[in-house]
């Protein structure tokens, strides 16, 4: 770690290339502007995270856990007023507001900058301004990138060790010239000095009420102001891997998705590699640290949140994850759900936002089913089960490597990516949709992806069964119009021969019965829906029969040995209604029209496909032979 007392200096070691005397340059016009006290150039190491990290923990921004009961693990606790993405503060300033599409929030980039400019000036004073080389994938890996976060948050920098392959191999690389995405990010809390030179006493969560989360897609360039907090801080996660890394990948004829990677491996040793994504509170982690239920099946875990997936040499679509470690949710988390996540979290995890126990441990909803008589919620005050408020905040999270994961595949962190055979859309829909469908063809599944939504659950949220669509699960993410998003899946496809192609699925563990429980058990028993899935995929005679929405398991073709579900509780996890679903066909078309000549005419013929096959399936003939 290399300390510069003027920050308008560069390393006496800087090599003599022009991209590394850019670099140098970028950053010293940065330090002019946000006037910081020091730059730190951040090498990576773990001497360099147990410095900083004792740093914080004596300045209260973390507090020690137990190191019996969590060993080298620490809680931090954000400020009630930043504790999680701000989708109003987000901006995509892309050069024509069309670019951006009516799902984003835009802003004329030259208006922007000027706004920035504003709020960053002087924006570090008092503080450090740590450089952060990093590498979003395997360090000069085909399918990865790179990027330069700078930032006045010690808090980011660990957490952006944890999340993407830092240091010095980076740094290399870039100076090197290997292109690379510049993130600037301050909490926006500038420290003052008295005429006596003594310095404002800092807080231990600095923030600042007015936020900005800017993403320039031309220029490739992330702008974040204001928050300390998860995505908002951690550039390499939702600010580049997705936003940045979309246009990116449209503009390079690749993909950049908000979706899991797992490789599921058959009892005679086949392995078969999906992609999913699902919206949130659908699952998504569940799947991607599956345990199956079904004797001689494996799964093992390659990302929990994005893929990045590129055709490869042999033409197939080769995907990587390009983050290095879990920011997951830690609320509904629990040793019962999801046993593999508890496992990985067990030691050198970083905690926010979570319940602190009286021996020193953490605690949060869904951990356990035996709630503490007494915490330390998630604001430092005391709690006990009566206390009328969740003690720990419903978006609090963990932050640990990948590479704890007990079912982390071998091949997580290969260069070259995985193949991908099957890739898999989910929401949550207790109505309407079947448990699995496979797409007709890879059109059928782009539209899969484009009506991706789920059910309002509670009133706070919406009007209660009133759908919010999230196409792709990229609705907050996508870099730029999302119609477009969906022509480049169909370009990718088309550039894919057939038999490379990855079959799509959708999928929806959530339906339920007239009494309102859930038809389908989940869980470990997902596994079951995994297994047809990759068997379909994998050109497998494993049978599937048609209904107006996809292929779906004929009968007996979906293995339900011990289940002991009822002949009629399969039936309505697979029935279609053709009037609710025309209903359904009817707001998809005023969805699409939001985006105007922009939706692709393949999307609109697949609706046209589909009242048609559910007009047809009206026709008791039709339903009887299905049942």
């Amino acid at each position: 770690m290399s300390i510069l007392a003027d920050p308008t200096s560069t390393r006496p070691t800087t090599p003599a290339s022009d991209a590394a005397l850019a670099v140098r340059s970028w950053v010293t016009s940065i330090a002019d502007l946000t006037q910081p006290d020091a730059v730190v150039w951040c090498d990576g190491s773990a001497e360099e995270r147990e410095r900083l990290t004792a740093l914080m923990v004596e300045s209260g921004s973390l507090i020690a856990l137990d190191p019996e009961l969590r060993p080298n693990s620490y809680l931090a606790r954000s400020d009630p007023s930043d504790v999680a993405r701000v989708e109003a503060r987000t901006f995509i300033c892309s050069e024509r507001e069309i670019d951006a599409g009516p799902t984003n929030n835009w802003r004329e980039p030259a208006v922007m900058r000027a706004e920035l400019r504003g709020v960053f000036d002087g924006s570090m004073r008092g503080r450090t301004m740590y450089v952060v080389p990093f590498s979003m994938g395997p360090v000069g890996g085909p399918i990865s990138q790179a990027g330069i976060q700078l930032t006045d948050s010690p808090y980011a920098v660990v957490s952006m060790s944890i999340m993407t392959r830092t240091g010095s191999d980076v740094l290399a690389l870039i100076d090197a010239g290997a292109p690379f995405v510049p993130a600037v990010h301050s909490v926006g809390a500038p420290l003052s000095t008295d005429d006596a030179g003594v310095k404002t006493p800092d807080v231990p969560w600095p923030c600042n009420d007015l936020k900005y989360i800017v993403q320039l897609p031309e220029t490739r360039e992330i702008w974040s102001y204001g928050s300390g907090y998860g995505g908002n801080a951690l550039l390499g996660k939702k600010c580049y891997a997705l936003r940045i890394a979309s246009a990116m990948a449209r503009d390079e004829g690749w993909l950049a998705e908000h979706m899991l990677i797992i490789r599921a491996t058959s009892p005679q040793g086949r392995a078969y590699h999906l992609a999913a994504a699902f919206p949130s509170a659908c699952g998504k982690t569940n799947l991607a640290m599956l345990r199956p239920t079904i004797p001689g099946w494996t799964v093992e875990t390659i990302g929990d949140d994005i893929a990045w997936m590129r055709p490869g040499p042999d033409g197939r679509l080769r995907a990587i994850n390009p983050e290095a470690g879990f920011f997951g949710v830690a609320p509904g988390t629990g040793h019962r759900t999801n046993p593999t996540a508890i496992a990985t979290i067990a030691r050198d995890t970083i905690f926010t936002n979570v319940a602190l126990t009286d021996d020193g441990d953490v605690w949060w909803e869904g951990l356990t089913d035996e709630v503490p008589e007494h915490l330390t919620d998630w604001r430092g005050q005391d709690w006990t089960p009566a206390s009328g408020t969740p003690a720990a905040h419903p978006n609090s999270r963990f932050t640990v490597a990948a590479d704890q994961c007990p079912t982390i595949a071998d091949s997580w962190d290969d260069p070259a990516g995985v193949p991908i055979d099957a890739i898999v859309f989910g929401g949550r829909r207790a109505t309407n949709v079947p448990l699995v469908a496979q797409a007709y063809s890879w059109e059928h599944g782009v539209f899969m992806g484009a009506t991706i939504s789920s059910e309002q659950t509670a009133a706070a949220e919406g009007t209660v069964g009133e759908l919010r669509r999230d196409p792709f699960a990229m609705l907050p993410f996508c870099g730029y119009n999302m119609a477009d998003h969906w022509s480049h899946w169909l370009d990718v496809g088309a550039g894919l021969t057939p038999e490379n192609r990855p079959e799509i699925f959708q999928v929806n563990w959530f339906r339920k019965g007239e009494d309102g429980s859930y038809l389908w058990p989940g869980f470990g028993e997902n596994s079951r829906v995994v297994e047809w899935i990759v068997r379909r995929a994998g050109g497998e005679k494993v049978g599937a029969v048609p209904s107006p929405v996809g292929l779906v398991p004929a009968p007996g073709a979906l293995d339900l040995d011990g289940l002991d579900l009822p002949d009629d509780t399969v039936t309505a996890l697979f029935d279609v209604d053709p009037g609710s679903w025309l209903t359904e066909a009817d707001l998809t078309e005023a969805f699409f029209e939001r985006f105007g000549d922009r939706t692709p005419a393949a999307l609109t013929d697949q609706l046209d496909d589909l009242r048609a096959r559910l007009q047809v399936w009206l026709h008791p003939v039709q339903r009887a032979a299905r049942a």
